[in-house]
């Protein structure tokens, strides 16, 4: 434990639990419920709303080996590809085998996906897939099924759920396990400010840190809020220099920020062709899968099309689609499309990467434990070894339902007895940024740790960060004006952190592999670089970066 806190008022009211669990995504929720499905107290705290998570975004599916001649064993090569060569294959085989139950108990929990005409699931394929195994719903919108469907479920069975809360920091007993977490409640109601949940296990599934940069497909809640959590708490993160960005979302202009609309795989998955602006194909030859190449692949394929020509954008042409399946099969890409401007019925769509999903995170093993006694995490927050160096298309959803479902499983052994969680007297507290100070973080990160990297961007990146880092060492300003605490200038402080341990990783990093690409070194290392990169952050809130022996997992030891 590093003692390290946020800034914040001491707790002004607490509740007692067995379970509490941050987030209420696809990992949230389905931990929630099997939790309460085994007796233990559970309560879910959340940012937003329930339903506001990154998993009502998820357009494409849920990947799993569910169609005739697809095995777990085809799904696990795919996965092993696209990893690079750093997919911790105990995690990956526990994925592909556990992931086709996993998905028959989500539509026993109420999800409804599409069917074909025989009132089978429908599946389609999408980009690193050799096979059709891509569950999906409402034609393009399966994260809104899955959310509504698990939101109901909670709903219906009465769930403690703690809407519109910011989680602050972890709680720890006088043994330095788990004993709950601090949080800021927002707005009116049962629960205002400051408080308290006191339980010994503490599930982190708060989703991504895509706000780290200007442009991202992540909602606004995506602060990484839990990775720095875990890093104050003292918890190792690993794999964060592999940060996906998709490769065809929506261009809605250069100086375009925040969230921005993702043009799903699933569109290539049907036929949909990457074109420059003369309509001339691009990735043919470049890979055997063409358009459904691994997502890294296409990224830098397009990226490469725009440095060579000097434009800012490429072409996905789907005008052969036709009105109809337009219509039927992606009709929420159709309508964000068209409220731009854009109708991909008679015209191609401009798209580029984006910032889109952190493949790294906070390090667990195969049951969800942290190096934290009692913290656990799941989702895109966890680093469980299953994507490796770029995650395959529509894993995800399935990461998020098989490790919950684990997590639950290990609480529920283990029922660890409540203690009394001890603040620590004195311990350093994080200063705040001004949420001012978000804009030139994510500056910052754009300019330096974006698609392209090189030694100089990083460096300039990292002079950047520490500058603002240096600048908050002492409570109270930040480029002269006061940083209070409160919401905004708690997530922004999130941001700086995850941003400076993003950037460490990635300038230690000196190799080009999966969605980590250093244009001064552009080729794959596997004698030197087959290999995880490890962070903590010490007590005087400085990083250390380690390197492991070798692409397996180390033993998490809690």
């Amino acid at each position: 434990m590093t003692g390290i806190r946020l800034t914040a008022p001491e707790p002004g009211w607490s509740i007692d639990a067995d379970v509490v669990v941050v987030g209420s995504g696809v990992a949230g929720l389905t931990t929630a419920l099997r939790c309460v499905a085994a007796g233990l107290d559970t309560v879910v705290v959340t940012k937003a709303r329930l339903d506001d998570g990154s998993t009502r975004w998820a357009q494409g599916g849920i990947a799993a080996a569910l169609g005739e001649g697809d095995t777990p064993g085809q799904h696990l090569d795919d996965t092993l590809v696209a990893g690079v060569g750093l997919c911790d294959e105990p995690a990956v085989r526990t994925l592909v085998t556990e992931g086709p139950g996993a998905v028959r108990r989500l539509i026993e929990t109420g999800a409804r996906f599409d069917t074909d005409g025989s009132g089978d699931v429908a599946l389609t394929r999408e980009g690193g897939h050799h096979r059709n195994r891509i569950v999906h719903a409402g034609g393009d919108a399966t994260g809104a099924e899955v959310s509504r469907a698990l939101v109901e479920a909670v709903r219906t069975r009465a769930l403690h759920t703690i809407e519109n809360a910011l989680v602050l920091d972890l709680l720890t007993d006088a043994e330095g396990r788990t004993a709950g977490v601090s949080l800021h409640v927002m707005g009116e109601g049962q629960h205002d400010g400051v408080g308290a949940v006191h339980a010994p296990s503490v599930v982190l599934a708060t989703g991504g840190m895509g706000q780290v940069f200007s442009a991202t497909t992540n909602p606004p809640v995506s602060t990484g809020d839990g990775v720095a959590l875990a890093l104050r708490a003292g918890a190792e993160i690993s794999d964060l220099e592999f940060v996906q960005f998709h490769p065809t979302v929506l261009f809605l202009g250069a100086d375009s920020e925040g969230q921005q609309p993702l043009v799903s795989e699933a569109v290539r998955g049907e036929g949909a062709y990457l074109v420059d602006a003369s309509g001339t194909r691009f990735m043919t030859g470049q890979h055997e899968l063409a358009e459904l190449a691994p997502r890294d692949i296409v990224a830098k394929a397009i990226t490469r099309q725009m440095q060579l020509r000097g434009t800012e954008h490429m072409y996905l042409d789907a005008r052969h689609f036709g009105a109809e399946m337009w219509e039927n099969r992606f009709p929420t890409i159709l309508a964000a499309c068209r409220e731009h401007g854009i109708d991909p019925v008679t015209e191609p769509i401009p798209v580029a990467p984006a910032a889109h999903y952190a493949s790294g995170g906070v390090r667990t093993d195969l049951r969800g434990r942290t190096t934290v006694p009692g913290l656990y995490a799941c989702g895109e927050t966890a680093c469980t070894g299953v994507h490796g160096a770029n995650r395959l298309a529509s894993n995800s959803l399935l990461e998020g339902l098989v490790f919950a479902e684990r997590i639950a499983a290990d609480i529920a052994e283990r029922r660890p007895a409540r203690t009394e969680a001890v603040r620590p007297e004195g311990g350093p507290r994080v200063a705040l940024l001004a949420p001012e100070a978000r804009t030139a973080i994510q500056r910052a990160m754009t300019r330096g740790a974006g698609v392209l990297r090189s030694a100089e961007s990083l460096a300039a990146a990292a002079r950047e960060l520490e500058a603002l880092h240096a600048g908050a060492t002492e409570p109270g300003e930040i480029a002269g004006k006061a940083a209070v605490p409160g919401v905004d200038a708690w997530e922004t402080t999130n941001l700086l952190l995850v941003s400076r341990v993003l950037v460490a990783a990635a300038s230690a990093r000196d190799e080009t592999r999966g969605c980590h690409w250093r244009e001064d070194h552009p080729e794959r290392d596997d004698t030197d670089w087959r290999a995880h990169l490890v962070v903590r952050v010490g007590e005087d809130r400085t990083l250390s970066v380690r390197r492991t022996p070798g692409a397996d997992f180390d033993p998490v030891r809690p």
